[in-house]
């Protein structure tokens, strides 16, 4: 049988157009990313899912409530598929980290796998483990179901490269935009790509950082 996820970032905030490190710091959907929600339910309407998950932050809770609306499932919300906690750095930009901590950045940056950002940050390594096994329980939960799954743009790069087999530490060569779609299905125990980043129902997503 085949188990079917369709991955879907959340919408913009206001913190993505900054470019700011979100990690588990509950950050609100911008009035584009409520636009982009309802674009992302309209483009899944047409799906047979047999369940929601969501991560249990906000702005992937906003995202997957205007799905389960059209869908008429429930929301099973679950911390396992939040973004990476980023320690110190969340809530920074890119320059803002580099300067108030520049040792800590250089590490954070050079994609050490276990490198584990002060203040409560996760490793990359640790990351990926718990992003794999979340997905693990998923299928294993739903077999030759479909499921909807409503998450961050760091658990994607992770699901992307569990499939494909690429390092964690390499550097990311494939776009995951605000609430574009993303299909993997599993069988006899292999994961495959489908489809990735269908944005056909979007104008202007941006990326993730």
């Amino acid at each position: 049988m085949k188990t079917t996820l369709c991955l879907v970032r959340h919408g913009e905030t206001d913190w993505n157009v900054a470019r700011r490190l979100q990690g588990h710091l509950d950050i609100p959907l911008n009035a584009i990313g409520l636009q982009q929600a309802a674009a992302a339910a309209c483009g899944l309407i047409s799906h047979g899912f047999h369940a929601i998950y969501s991560s249990d932050l906000l702005r992937a809770r906003q995202t997957a409530q205007a799905a389960a609306q059209g869908l008429g499932l429930s929301i099973i919300e679950w911390p396992a598929l939040r973004e990476r906690h980023f320690g110190l750095f969340q809530g920074l930009t890119a320059a803002e980290a580099e300067a108030r901590f520049p040792d800590a950045y250089a590490n954070y940056i050079s994609r050490q796998c276990d490198y584990i950002p002060p203040d409560g940050g996760e490793s990359l390594a640790g990351f990926a483990s718990r992003v794999h096994g979340a997905l693990m329980q998923i299928v294993a939960a739903h077999p030759g179901q479909a499921v909807l799954v409503v998450t961050h743009g760091g658990v994607l790069h992770m699901a992307n490269r569990m499939v494909t087999g690429v390092p964690i530490d390499e550097p990311r060569d494939y776009p995951i935009p605000n609430a574009a779609l993303n299909w993997l299905s599993y069988r006899d125990g292999q994961w495959r790509i489908d489809h990735w980043a269908d944005q056909r129902h979007l104008q202007g997503a941006l990326d993730e950082i």
